[in-house]
């Protein structure tokens, strides 16, 4: 049976909590909206898939987002509660520092499970159901943005592009038309305006360039306003197309690989990422413990001087855990040693501050008391 202390903290850190986390989710989806838009405006990315990839984005971002959310949801609890006097009230009750333990399990146990299912699975599926996305779209002209029947702006400004129909698949067409313009140095424009009766799409050898092979077209190049056009007519012609977006680089390729992938492998990388996916619900029940030590102030006190320090303590410890993955996967550390270096020093640290803040202050000897007198 909970107390109703218990659950008063409980609410409160359940608040402060979700309110953390709403703010950190803001800035996570403000970045990865920026970087979309960017890469969209690129012709990297399809517009279709901006949604679907912030989603997917923040799940596997929850990592390393959820633990701070919590540090600073109890930081911004018992702070106010320290600030406003109410901690001062329940220690005169008989409500010792150890007793502000229970509500905070309350919320870190479950939050511990949840991380550790979002890091060993949720995070890496997300990973690979963005790859599958991303390669889904530079396969297919549909996905990519072109219509059937209409008129479709090139990324860059680069021109329009035309096509009177198109497989199931987006990856054959016919009667295609691409009109394009570029700006010389002597003030002139040129004109590039590219026919073929049928065409499809095709990617290079290491899958990454995306070409239009297009059959039996023509082509004409010019300068606008001058009549030295140049006419082509060819049987087959390659046109490259922007480079799509690939999410195929080492560290997104460890960070989609599943957790039986992981432990059977002995590459430093994959043991690393196998580490980093163990420490994370470590982590959380790290942090909330030492948030509580950290967080008891006097009401005299700045109101956001003790969140200034909880900061600086999160970042000396998320530096030294990207410090020691960095370690494990160039071989320098063994995997045998994962974060416990760093896990095991922190919450000794936290069980010590929060054995110190339970010891009430020695009194002065009466000397000392008199010539405070004396100087007040």
């Amino acid at each position: 049976m909970l107390r109703i202390v218990d659950r008063y903290l409980a609410r409160e850190l359940l608040v402060s909590f979700l309110a953390a986390t709403l703010i950190l989710l803001l800035v996570t989806v403000g970045g990865t909206l920026a970087d979309l838009l960017q890469k969209i405006a690129r012709g990297r990315i399809p517009a279709d898939l901006l949604l679907a990839l912030i989603g997917l984005r923040t799940v596997d971002a929850l990592t390393t987002l959820a633990p701070l959310a919590v540090f600073l949801g109890v930081q911004i609890a018992y702070g106010r509660l320290y600030r406003e006097s109410e901690m001062a009230v329940f220690s005169a009750s008989g409500l010792a520092m150890t007793d502000l333990l229970r509500p905070l399990l309350i919320l870190a146990v479950p939050l511990a499970m949840v991380m550790g299912i979002v890091s060993f699975w949720l995070a890496p599926a997300a990973v690979r159901q963005s790859q599958s996305l991303l390669q889904e779209a530079s396969r297919s002209l549909i996905v990519a943005g072109l219509e059937p029947g209409r008129f479709v702006e090139l990324p860059n400004n680069d021109g329009r592009i035309y096509v009177e129909a198109m497989n199931g698949d987006g990856t054959q067409f016919k009667k295609l038309f691409v009109a394009s313009e570029r700006d010389n140095k002597d003030g002139t424009t040129s004109l590039n305006v590219i026919t073929a009766a049928s065409g499809e799409l095709f990617h290079d050898a290491d899958g990454s360039g995306r070409y239009l092979g297009l059959n039996d077209g023509f082509r004409v190049e010019g300068v606008i306003g001058k009549d030295n056009y140049r006419l082509m007519r060819y049987e087959r012609n390659d046109l490259k197309l922007q480079d799509s977006e690939s999410d195929t680089s080492a560290d997104s390729v460890k960070r989609s690989a599943t957790t039986s992938q992981l432990i059977a492998s002995q590459d430093p990388v994959q043991r690393a990422e196998l580490q980093w996916r163990m420490a994370v619900p470590v982590t959380t029940l790290v942090l909330i413990l030492l948030a509580l030590p950290l967080a008891k102030s006097s009401p005299r006190e700045p109101r956001y001087a003790r969140l200034l320090i909880a900061l600086l303590s999160w970042m000396i410890y998320n530096s030294a855990i990207t410090l020691g993955r960095s370690w494990i996967s160039q071989g320098k550390l063994s995997p045998l040693f994962g974060f416990w270096w760093i896990q095991v020093p922190t919450a000794l640290l936290a069980l010590f501050l929060l054995w110190r803040s339970q010891q009430l202050p020695k009194p002065r000897p009466p000397a000392a008391r008199v010539a405070a007198v004396v100087r007040r």
